[in-house]
């Protein structure tokens, strides 16, 4: 059974930076794209970053220029850089695999971002 598992959110202040990790275990197969996604306090989850199993990335118009997603296969390790952090980017992170035909996702339990002025 695969499983994400988020780690380093934390308390930043704006302009700063953290980098989020997502490990993930039980040897996925098939995977299509890799990604984060984010959910604010009573609003609904948003879709962040999507990282495609050929290399390519497409990140939200709200995060693009600041945030990097990247990939180590040796490790089995998904992170998201953030830059430039702004209060809006206050949310709990969640990373997710998209596995298969059937496009079946997996999610990690999330890891809180808080950034303050």
């Amino acid at each position: 059974q695969v499983q994400l598992v988020e780690s380093g959110g934390g308390l930043v202040q704006a302009g700063g930076t953290l980098r989020l990790s997502c490990e993930v275990s039980g040897s996925p197969r098939d995977i299509n794209a890799m990604g984060w996604y984010r959910q604010a306090p009573g609003m609904q989850r948003e879709w962040v970053v999507t990282y495609y199993d050929w290399g390519a990335a497409n990140y939200a118009d709200s995060v693009k220029g600041r945030f990097t997603i990247s990939r180590d296969n040796a490790k089995n390790t998904l992170y998201l850089q953030m830059n430039s952090l702004k209060l809006e980017d206050t949310a709990v992170y969640y990373c997710y695999i998209d596995q298969g035909i059937m496009r079946s996702h997996s999610w990690g339990q999330g890891t809180q971002v808080t950034v303050y002025s």
